[in-house]
């Protein structure tokens, strides 16, 4: 049995819980040490996309000394249930991995606001995200073949999918020509199955940010889920979970790592004995050495 708190609400709820206690270091989330030193340069509000009347920005962490060649790249989402948090929240993580060798790119996307900026409005900013940085890897010194996509808790969704699926709306004819598909995924604390872990309040809440209600339309609900996207084509992963998540359970990354498991995707889940939003030292310290062994070995960085 679930906790009697949605998981829905929840992620709110710890969001901001983690928002007064990263607001002292600077960020939202799971805050990641640095295990490296290493000068980087930081160009923040970068444009990547306008939207109607939004325009779209990102933070760019690099590497100050170029190297041997064309960088790999990951892409940041942060979480906050679609609704709310921006890209500042993943600076710790965006430094660490620039003094890793990696370029780093912090993204905004739409937030759901009401009846304004539905799903997939957050996907389409996110494959629009991953394509931008292809369209502009010379500029940035990154490997077009060489992505991956950190994210956590409601970003941990979007990165997920960017594993799984191109793109889906490709009406943009500058970037027409380039993958939104990363090689590499980080899923910390994400959901991954909308069908299952419902109760009133989740149902209310998805019913409005997917346009449709489960029972109306349970293929939306079914789109949007990760689980339902895996296949043996997908990027590798790495899941970390909370033991003690009252807000994501971790039968969803469980279910995810059984089915890419199945698919015979290379994927590892780190249990970690914490809450949603990591904070504790040792859960923070698994995070950061298991997310460098990752990347390093999948997008394959030169220590």
């Amino acid at each position: 049995m679930r906790p009697h708190v949605s998981w829905i609400a929840a992620v709110f709820v710890g969001s901001a819980v983690a928002l007064s206690l990263a607001q002292q270091r600077g960020g939202t989330g799971p805050q990641v040490s640095t295990l490296d030193a290493g000068a980087i340069s930081v160009h923040e509000n970068v444009a990547y996309a306008k939207v109607g009347a939004s325009e779209l920005h990102l933070d760019i962490y690099q590497p100050s000394t170029r190297g041997s060649g064309p960088r790999p790249a990951v892409l940041l989402f942060h979480g906050g249930g679609w609704t709310s948090y921006d890209k500042n929240s993943m600076r710790d993580i965006g430094e660490f991995l620039a003094r890793l060798g990696f370029v780093a790119f912090a993204v905004d996307y739409r937030l759901f606001q009401g009846t304004e900026n539905r799903w997939p409005a957050q996907l389409d900013d996110a494959q629009r995200a991953v394509r931008w940085v292809r369209a502009n890897a010379d500029k940035y010194d990154v490997d077009r073949q060489r992505i991956g996509a950190y994210g956590f808790s409601a970003g941990a969704q979007l990165a997920a999918l960017l594993g799984m699926e191109e793109t889906r709306d490709n009406s943009d004819p500058a970037l027409a020509r380039y993958s939104s598909k990363v090689q590499a995924v980080v899923d910390v604390s994400g959901p991954t199955d909308f069908t299952t872990d419902r109760d009133s309040e989740d149902d209310a809440f998805l019913t409005n940010f997917f346009r449709a209600s489960f029972s109306k339309d349970p293929e939306l609900w079914r789109d949007a889920s990760p689980v339902f996207h895996v296949s043996k084509k997908n990027a590798a992963f790495l899941i970390v979970h909370g033991t003690k998540d009252p807000n994501v359970p971790i039968s969803q990354a469980q279910e995810l790592y059984g089915r890419l498991k199945a698919a015979r995707v290379p994927v590892s889940l780190v249990k970690v004995d914490d809450f949603h939003n990591l904070q504790t030292a040792e859960a923070v310290r698994t995070l950061a050495a298991q997310t460098r062994t990752f990347f390093r070995q999948y997008l394959a960085v030169t220590p």
